[in-house]
């Protein structure tokens, strides 16, 4: 008999100068997507449900097929179906985020909650390096960030984890959600502020915490 949450996807982090320099690390880390985890664009939260929460900007994919083995950036590419915008809400019990990556890993790279924005399809021929991403609290720019900030093209991420999670004893599974790395630092999630973002491209996303 199965117990505990399912696995919906992976989060990476730590993939821009932004987020490694607020955070003091220097490389790359990943999480699990549990069940329960992922909520719609124009969802509301409430902060009392985290300890120390802060909120991210991402670009998100999923995948349209396996990628079972460590795999280099035309693989994944093509392995791509779908890609949107996503807020990440990080959370720890570290109260003054004060962490080291092995704390990182420990805690599932902070990872509490995801909001997903509307999927479009992915064309493989679209460099999402070029994407323009804005982040507002209330109406006023809280952070901004262009694709490329994540290390150099979102697509690196995602060939960056199918080189880790094979030692972690697992792989990416069709219909599996990945989050990309944020492309700005970490902006504190407060009680009574509406979140949104905005892309070149990509459909927009909203998030009102009460």
């Amino acid at each position: 008999m199965s117990t505990g949450a399912g696995i919906t996807g992976h989060k990476i982090g730590l993939t821009s100068r932004a987020m490694q320099e607020q955070m003091g690390i220097g490389e790359p880390d990943s999480g699990f997507i549990f069940d329960g985890m992922v909520r719609s664009s124009g969802s509301c939260l409430r902060a009392t449900e985290f300890m120390n929460p802060r909120i991210e900007t991402e670009i998100a994919f999923r995948l349209g097929r396996y990628l079972s083995a460590p795999s280099d950036l035309d693989t994944v590419r093509g392995a791509v179906a779908e890609v949107f915008l996503a807020f990440e809400i990080l959370d720890t019990c570290f109260t003054d985020w004060n962490i080291s990556l092995v704390d990182s890993v420990a805690d599932n790279a902070a990872c509490a909650a995801v909001i997903a924005g509307d999927p479009v399809p992915f064309d493989s021929f679209w460099d999402l390096g070029t994407e323009q991403v804005t982040a507002t609290a209330n109406g006023a720019v809280a952070g901004t960030g262009e694709g490329r900030d994540i290390l150099g093209d979102p697509l690196k991420a995602l060939a960056w984890l199918t080189h880790r999670l094979p030692s972690l004893g697992t792989t990416l599974r069709t219909g599996d959600i990945i989050l990309a790395g944020s492309v700005h630092a970490s902006i504190p999630l407060t009680a009574g502020t509406d979140f949104h973002a905005t892309s070149t491209r990509l459909p927009s996303i909203h998030l009102r915490v009460a």
